[in-house]
């Protein structure tokens, strides 16, 4: 189980440190508003990873299931994302905007449940839960469904850690990526290292 876990949790946090959308707007509120804003914000992204979890534990779980040779093929059509999200980055521009323009001041409940339907509303993340989940289950004939809302939690406790860090440390964070220019640069690589690692991870 622990050979499982610890790549699972070292993935999971490159994965959540790699600046995506939801990072990036957790920030931009943070330096805007303060880092309570942030950090509920964060809150709501995180607790729509739960129905992201649900969707892919009962529905990847009765595949599993069937055959080993069911599972295999998740597993690689998982790497195959995960390679393609690299060659994406790779296309992307490395330039990291911080606008606050159109952010208005809310509620703290109002920022909780934005943040919830921004990420529900998102079939990518259930996506991406589908390539990357099934590839660190320790036990596939086990209670797989188990297995997924354990991983599930884990992500969910480490995503919460790293985006309340980073609202607490917003203006810090922005101020020394906006003072050197190739930043961006390295944050683009890093993103294209993490999705090619967790890929072979999966595939190991």
């Amino acid at each position: 189980m622990l050979e499982q876990l610890i790549p699972f949790l070292t993935a999971s946090i490159l994965l959540t440190i790699s600046p995506g959308p939801d990072l990036i707007y957790v920030l931009v509120r943070s330096m805007a508003y303060g880092y309570k804003q942030g950090i509920v914000t964060a809150t709501g992204l995180v607790s729509g990873i739960l129905i992201h979890t649900s969707l892919v534990a009962f529905g990847v779980s009765a595949l599993i299931k069937q055959s080993d040779q069911i599972f295999l093929f998740i597993k690689i059509l998982g790497a195959l994302y995960l390679l393609y999200l690299a060659y994406q980055v790779y296309k992307s521009d490395a330039r990291i905007a911080f606008s606050a323009e159109g952010i208005g001041q809310k509620s703290m409940s109002k920022l909780f449940r934005q943040g919830f339907i921004m990420n529900v509303l998102n079939p990518k993340v259930s996506i991406f839960f589908l390539a990357f989940f099934p590839g660190f289950l320790w036990d596939p004939e086990g209670n797989t469904v188990l297995q997924f809302y354990f991983l599930g939690a884990i992500f969910i406790l480490q995503a919460l850690v790293i985006f309340s860090a980073v609202a607490i440390s917003a203006h810090k964070i922005s101020t020394y990526i906006k003072s050197h220019p190739h930043a961006g640069i390295f944050l683009k690589w890093m993103q294209i290292v993490i999705f090619i690692l967790i890929a072979v991870l999966i595939l190991l």
